[in-house]
This record gives structure tokens, sequence and C-alpha cells, in this order.
């Protein structure tokens, strides 16, 4: 496990639709690892391995995250956001935030009509230390978006950070990279714009016409106190994707993972999440489709800062990648 590398990825701005940041700090880990790295038109961070086969797997992972976007500034220098992605009013309340430019605040709400347990977004307020709307203006654009300022905390053998949605799996992919010998066409593809609505991938995935995409994200759980069922638990493995609410993965890609799995001695969870979805369903939507499968990795609180995984689940999903990208038979109809 290369912590400094996963922390250095975890801790980048990237909200959704400002993603360079982080796509300048994976590009530096991927770089040494591949034969070219470009960003497209969206955003997107492609990094491509050259192979012998004539067949294209592409490996994705979104790299944005979730955060709060300026869109007025009172006369008292207090700052009235929206979300950007699926943000939680409980879950923001009273944390500290960052802008892209330094500048922190912290997060409170209107609380003359409304009890804070039923805050609403609109309700919702940056106080970054200004007194009156010409000094925050002087720090702060309409525009301007925050993060949640998190730490990386260590837990035995699990972690907690904000943005481990997606940044574990950014990571993931960038460390199978650097062991990665297979003779297909590899496109790793760290994607934008995940968070509103899954955008960058499917543009992606038009340009470069895998014939297989492995994608990666994490996925809730069902080993935490009432939670909704789920056969997925933190140090079970990582899983392989059955069904979202964004998508059905093709039998014949399930059976493929879950083989690639067992030959190589890989622990895994089959998984059926109830509400979500992921960037494997718009690429399996382009063109006239695309053969698409998901591994996720468990993950606990999530959009929030303390985002927690299992170290072992992370190390799982890396022998995953490398075991599928290394078959020489890809699945087919």
């Amino acid at each position: 496990m290369d912590k400094k590398m996963l922390k250095d990825i975890l801790a980048a701005y990237g909200p959704s639709g400002r993603e360079e940041k982080v796509s300048e700090v994976i590009k530096s880990y991927v770089a040494p690892y591949v034969d070219e790295v470009y960003n497209d038109a969206l955003g997107n961070l492609i990094a491509h391995k050259k192979g012998t086969s004539g067949k294209k797997i592409m490996l994705s992972a979104h790299m944005d995250q979730i955060g709060l976007i300026a869109v007025a500034i009172d006369d008292n220098g207090f700052i009235r956001v929206a979300n950007v992605g699926g943000v939680s009013p409980v879950v923001t309340l009273c944390r500290e935030v960052a802008f892209e430019n330094g500048v922190h605040g912290v997060v409170y709400c209107d609380t003359k009509d409304t009890a804070m347990k039923d805050a609403t977004i609109p309700k919702l307020f940056v106080d970054i230390g200004a007194s009156t709307k010409a000094e925050a203006e002087e720090r702060i654009s309409v525009g301007d978006v925050a993060v949640y300022v998190s730490n990386f905390v260590e837990m035995g053998e699990k972690a907690a950070s904000g943005a481990m949605d997606n940044r574990v799996c950014c990571y993931a992919i960038a460390e199978a990279l650097k062991e990665l010998k297979s003779e297909h066409d590899i496109y790793a593809v760290f994607t934008v714009q995940e968070e509103l609505g899954l955008r960058g991938a499917g543009a992606a995935a038009y340009a470069i016409e895998p014939d297989l995409n492995i994608n990666m994200d994490v996925t809730s759980m069902g080993d935490i106190p009432e939670c909704s069922m789920m056969e997925v638990k933190l140090g079970g493995g990582c899983t392989v994707k059955i069904m979202d609410s964004s998508i059905i993965v093709p039998p014949v890609v399930v059976e493929f993972m879950e083989k690639a799995a067992e030959e190589a001695g890989v622990k895994y969870q089959r998984e059926v999440l109830r509400a979500g979805g992921t960037d494997t369903a718009a690429v399996q939507r382009t063109k006239k489709g695309i053969l698409a499968g998901c591994i996720s990795i468990p993950t606990r609180y999530l959009h929030s800062p303390v985002e927690t995984v299992a170290y072992a689940d992370v190390e799982e999903a890396i022998k995953l990648l490398r075991a599928l990208c290394n078959k020489k038979e890809l699945p087919h109809r």
C-alpha cells in the first residue's frame, strides 16, 4: 500500500467541474508507467499503455468530489451556497470547508424558523470571517466551489478521509498500472463530473471504443448499526457488481470477472446496490453498446468527510484489476 500516493490523491482539490488539480496529481503518478497521458476536451485524464493484441480495455474511476458552490454573498459577508453533487445538509453543518484559492470557512444554517436537524441546502451559508459583502468579495466570487476539509484518519487496518469516493479507486488503478503487463491496449481513464450525472465517462468511451470497460467506484455496505440490509462488508474483499439503480451488468461480464478473481485467489463479494449509479452505466450506453463491469470498494459513511475503507479490500481490488487485464480472452456477446 503506497500510503503517500493515496494521501496525495485524497488531499488534492477537485470538485465536479474543477478537477484540474487532482488530475495533475494523478498524472504525476501514472505517467512513468504508460506510453502516453493526456486530457480530453471535458477534462478526463487518459493514460494509455500500448498492447499488441488489437483489443482495448478501458479502466475507469471518477476523480471528482462533491462540494458547495457560492451563489450569493449577503451584506454581512456570509456566502450562500448550492450543492455540487449529493451533499447532505446534516453532514455539512458545522464543517470546515476550503475553496480552491485556499480561503477556509465554516458552514452553518439559518435557525430563526428552522431547527438545525431540518436544515436544507438553501438554508446553509459559509462564514469566511468577513464582516461585509465587499470584504467577502475580495476573497471569494460567485461560482467558487468549496470542499470539505478532512484529515486522513488511520484506524488499524482501516482509514477514513473525505473524497475516498472516488479517489481510493483512482489510487487503485494507478497502483495497478505499476506492475501491469497485458497484451491488450489499456486505457486508464480518470473521469470528470460523475457526481453530477456520469458526465465524463461516456465521452471518453466514445473516443476510445473499448472492447471491455472495468469501472471502479465505492459502494455502500451492510455492516454498521441499523443500516439497510446488504451482503457487503468492510474487510470482506472488493466486490463484483451485479446491479445498481443505473445498470444490470451483463452476466457474461460478471462471469468473466468472477472467474478471473477465483483463478487469481482474489477475495471478493457479490454486490447488489439498492440505490445509486456509477460510470459503468454511461459507458455501457455509448455508441452501439459496450460490455462493462464494475469493481467496487466497500466504504462506510459515503458523501461525508469520514468515508472509511479497509486496506485489505483496496489490495484485493488492485489484484483483480491486474487479473482482468491479463486475461487473453475477453468476454463477448
